[in-house]
């Protein structure tokens, strides 16, 4: 009898720390041996009604907090990293999403803001999409952009082009002293890096140019067609 409770006991211990150890049981990425967080490869389109990591939450946050002085691997700003899943996890609490830090942070006033100025506050159909993530579990969710629904020709910077640039470029390309040099947050200077190759070359992930978003995070097919299409058909501006 003492042999089969100290059975049940060390089970049930063993379950709590399996429990406090995993962020969301129903969570689909996995950790290899090296602890490397491995993104789940897309298998369904998009749904409108969901908020999926890869695709809108991940370019959000590398874009916008990622960066260096802020919270990359190295910067660390306030001991936070927000450079992937396993660590952005750690800052959301999906027992009461509005209560996350992730999530209060983007609705502080001053310098606790996130991302703080003079970089933009995020729109609220950006904090929205971040609190849906929460409730919705906060999964490491992917999904394909399915070639019915891109639309690929009649492409316009304002309505499609520049969309894209403040969810994946603009964090870090825009502001006084932009990465690299490069301002993305305007017309006339996406299309300058446009004309030059520079732009087209970076989010194919091309060999000879930095890849953008960053080496890990690249833009979907959808966008990179649109992108091709609209350098294509002249780079329109309505």
């Amino acid at each position: 009898m003492k042999k089969i409770f100290s059975v049940i006991v060390a089970f049930l211990i063993f379950s709590c720390l399996n429990d406090k150890n995993t962020p969301l049981e129903t969570d689909p990425f996995f950790i290899d041996t090296t602890n490397k967080v491995i993104p789940p490869t897309p298998s369904i389109n998009c749904s409108p009604d969901t908020v999926y990591f890869q695709q809108t939450i991940l370019p959000l946050i590398s874009s916008n907090c990622a960066m260096s002085g802020c919270h990359d691997v190295i910067s660390r700003k306030d001991g936070v990293i927000l450079t992937d899943y396993k660590n952005i996890i750690r800052e959301v609490n999906v027992k009461s999403p509005s209560s996350s830090d992730l999530y209060k942070c983007l609705n502080e006033k001053g310098e606790d803001r996130m991302p703080p100025a003079p970089a933009a506050e995020f729109s609220s159909s950006n904090k929205a999409n971040v609190l849906k993530w929460i409730q919705q579990g906060a999964k490491n969710n992917a999904c394909i952009n399915s070639s019915i629904n891109c639309i690929t020709t009649g492409i316009s910077f304002t309505a499609t082009i520049f969309p894209i640039m403040k969810s994946y470029c603009i964090g870090c390309h825009s502001g006084n002293s932009p990465s690299a040099g490069i301002d993305l947050n305007s017309y006339s200077n996406v299309k300058n890096y446009a004309i030059n190759g520079r732009l087209l070359g970076s989010i194919s992930h091309s060999a000879g140019f930095k890849p953008m978003p960053s080496s890990t995070l690249k833009l979907g097919s959808c966008e990179i067609t649109q992108i091709k299409s609209w350098i294509t058909e002249g780079m329109l501006n309505n």
